[in-house]
């Protein structure tokens, strides 16, 4: 949201001003508190924020978002503050976009258009930035202008144009053409992810994925929890975006894989959730969530019904997980007592920036993960050393030596089970298929 003169390198912060209609439709958020969340966004964005207002009406005006006299309004308070983006707090139609443009000759913005701005600030992976490319164009596209024409430079050549196409429409086909483009990339990369995914699986290692709202501590968390610095942890809302996973231990000794993700935010984008699906998955397929509420902000319960409100969307809204309620430090601090709302059954109290909890919160994990295992009771051929040994270390088992093969019995993630009476029964047909006969029954026949 910075722009940059070509006589002057130095960044010119542009101002803004923000606008909300209150409709009554978001219980537990009042427009000023969406709208200084707007602002927090704004800042972040690059942008300085001169002023804010918000109308109370049942609906939104579909040509002005604002009604026609507030609007007007506006002109005013622009010769007073010089603003030079106006931004809304909801996503605003083409046809209100173009209205307030015109109304007021300054660049208008919506919430979308703003978290879209970070979020190209932000990508570092090639992955982050194909994503948030294709959430642009999509969110362009039907706001397309004839300011476009430069990108006709991009399809041009003999017979890419209908008879009489205009301008703008041809801007419109190669837009087009790039969505098209960019989903199929974004393709690849959720199949190579899935191949990785895969590889961890054939591993045996169980997946947890870390989720929560946009600057509750996340990324804190996993440095916590690995011990080291592998994510950049900023106060900042979306200071990370590529998804990062590292293997840790828990308080049985179990390794497990886990993983950052995107933040979520109240009127999160549906473009952006969308485009980082390929991202998001990994919060589909793991096995355990840790939900991350930052403890002492007064609207984590809204901030909570928003995550859920992406996790269903995600299909991942009933996935086990474990509640960690982070910055108690800062409640501590002020002389305050956090406890933990009643009816969780997994929630637990840390401070990941200064490790306050943490033993916990893996005995924590530790414990939803073995509510998952399932009981065993199969035999195994001496030759199947590596399982054995994966089962020894991941699982709570024990061993039998018998003569011809070792007794497994206890439990154990359900992933390896499959696995173990997989052996088993190709164990068993080798046996069948050496001795002529059928199958051979095993002193644990299961």
């Amino acid at each position: 949201m910075t722009e940059r003169t070509s006589m002057d390198t130095a960044a010119v912060v542009e101002k803004a001003f923000l606008v909300a209609v209150d409709t009554g439709d978001n219980p537990g958020w009042t427009a000023e508190e969406s709208l200084a969340e707007l602002g927090s966004l704004v800042e972040t964005a690059g942008a300085q924020v001169v002023g804010a207002v918000y109308q109370k009406r049942d609906m939104v005006h579909p040509n002005l978002y604002l009604g026609t006299g507030k609007s007007e309004e506006l002109k005013a308070v622009k010769a007073a503050t010089g603003f030079t983006v106006l931004v809304a707090d909801d996503e605003l139609s083409p046809k209100q976009q173009r209205s307030l443009e015109k109304l007021l000759d300054v660049k208008v913005l919506d919430r979308s258009g703003v978290i879209l701005d970070i979020f190209a600030q932000r990508a570092r992976t090639h992955e982050g930035r194909l994503q948030v490319e294709l959430a642009q164009l999509e969110y362009q596209l039907p706001r397309l202008t004839r300011l476009w024409t430069h990108l006709s430079r991009t399809g041009g050549g003999i017979g890419t144009r209908g008879p009489g196409e205009t301008q703008l429409e041809t801007d419109r086909r190669v837009i087009r053409q790039r969505i098209k483009k960019m989903k199929e990339r974004v393709d690849e990369v959720r199949r190579r992810r899935e191949t990785a995914a895969a590889t961890r699986d054939r591993r045996l290692l169980p997946g947890v994925a870390i989720v929560g709202y946009t600057n509750a501590g996340k990324s804190t968390l996993l440095n916590a929890l690995v011990g080291d610095v592998v994510v950049p942890a900023e106060d900042k809302l979306f200071a990370t975006l590529d998804p990062t996973s590292r293997r840790i231990s828990l308080g049985d000794g179990q390794g497990v894989i886990v993983s950052d993700t995107v933040g979520f935010i109240h009127k999160l984008p549906h473009q952006l959730i969308d485009a980082f699906r390929a991202t998001l998955e990994e919060v589909v397929r793991a096995d355990v969530l840790l939900e991350v509420v930052d403890a002492c902000d007064r609207h984590a319960s809204e901030h909570r019904r928003t995550v859920q409100g992406v996790l269903d969307e995600l299909g991942a809204g009933g996935k086990p997980r474990v509640v960690v309620y982070n910055k108690v430090d800062l409640i501590k601090a002020g002389g305050g007592r956090f406890v933990p709302p009643r009816g969780e059954p997994h929630a637990v109290s840390v401070s990941a920036a200064l490790g306050w909890g943490l033993e916990g919160l893996r005995d924590e994990l530790a414990a939803v993960l073995a509510e998952l295992w399932v009981e065993v009771d199969v035999s195994l051929p001496y030759t199947a050393g590596e399982l054995l040994a994966r089962v020894r270390e991941r699982g709570a088992v024990e061993f039998e030596y018998r003569d011809r093969d070792v007794r497994v019995h206890g439990r154990v993630a359900p992933s390896l089970a499959g696995e173990l009476h997989a052996a088993t029964r190709a164990w068993r047909r080798a046996l069948a298929k050496s001795a002529g006969s059928a199958e051979p029954a095993l002193d644990n026949d299961d």
